[in-house]
């Protein structure tokens, strides 16, 4: 009968992609240490600050792709583009935003009818979801669920970090329903300075969290968004905003509760990089956020 061998990957094995993924990353290996060329599966994305760069670059990857057979489509080749659609958003040189082609189906989606649609669409009307509470629609939840389309396809442009440059932390703890932080970043854009959004991230409070005192639970924002943040912030200069004027004392304060300790041992790497500023509630980007959240009832 003799060996048989495959002389491609068939379809259908579960590990194919990260074969293939590992196999990229190995030709590629020096074009992507160098800094100019992201490849993910089979695409390849080649990013240069001048033409003629990103000429010279092109023209590298036949090179290394014909000798082992790995065939380029010519038509579904982009070269010279300010932005491209790559994983569902809109990549460019200075911004990532949401490709509008995949927030389509969230605009015309109908208004609900069973549990089972509703548990794609938590938040304030998770509450449906509940067992033993009667599925209705109100007035207040379907404005709800219009409101949770909107904003899930009216995202704001989110800049790409730059690691030399400080970030901004803005917290505030005026919402009692969640935890809500937002990190910013100062960039020249055009010659001016301009400050933009690397990204949001949020949750809702835990039922023994939402009897926390003030400013514990501002504590409790700052540790969690270090622990979220970590891969932007860990050996960053950063400013933490900050509406609660007793925070800086509270992490200088010295205690014995162990609740507290854990939460100052989790911060203490940052704690060199880190300087908290006090700035009222209205000031901070993160308090027209919080004042709907306080506004919105529990549905």
């Amino acid at each position: 009968m003799g060996i048989y061998e495959y002389t491609s990957i068939p379809f259908g094995i579960k590990n194919s992609p990260a074969h293939f993924q590992r196999m990229m990353d190995t030709i590629f290996q020096e074009e992507i240490l160098e800094g100019w060329m992201v490849v993910y599966i089979d695409e390849i994305i080649i990013y240069s600050e001048t033409w003629e760069d990103h000429v010279q670059y092109i023209r590298k990857v036949p090179s290394k792709c014909t000798p082992i057979n790995l065939k380029i489509l010519l038509k579904k080749c982009n070269c010279g583009q300010k932005e491209l659609l790559e994983l569902g958003h809109k990549v460019s040189g200075l911004s990532l935003a949401i490709d509008q082609n995949k927030v389509a189906t969230v605009l015309q989606k109908p208004v609900l009818k069973q549990i089972k649609e509703m548990q794609y669409f938590y938040g304030s009307i998770y509450k449906l979801c509940l067992k033993d509470v009667v599925f209705e629609i109100t007035k207040e939840r379907r404005n709800a669920y219009e409101r949770i389309k909107h904003e899930l396809t009216n995202a704001p442009v989110l800049i790409l970090p730059e690691f030399e440059l400080p970030f901004k932390l803005y917290i505030n703890a005026a919402c009692s329903k969640g935890l809500g932080e937002a990190l910013h970043q100062r960039q020249i854009v055009d010659g001016e300075p301009r400050e933009g959004v690397i990204c949001y991230i949020s949750r809702k409070l835990k039922y023994s969290e939402a009897r926390y005192w003030a400013t514990q639970t501002e504590f409790l924002f700052l540790v969690w968004a270090l622990e979220k943040l970590h891969y932007h912030l860990e050996g960053a200069v950063f400013e933490v905003y900050t509406d609660c004027t007793g925070l800086k004392s509270l992490l200088n304060m010295n205690t014995t509760n162990r609740h507290m300790l854990r939460w100052k041992i989790a911060i203490q790497q940052y704690r060199g990089n880190m300087a908290i500023i006090y700035k009222e509630g209205k000031a901070t980007p993160m308090h027209m956020a919080t004042r709907q959240c306080q506004k919105q009832p529990s549905l």
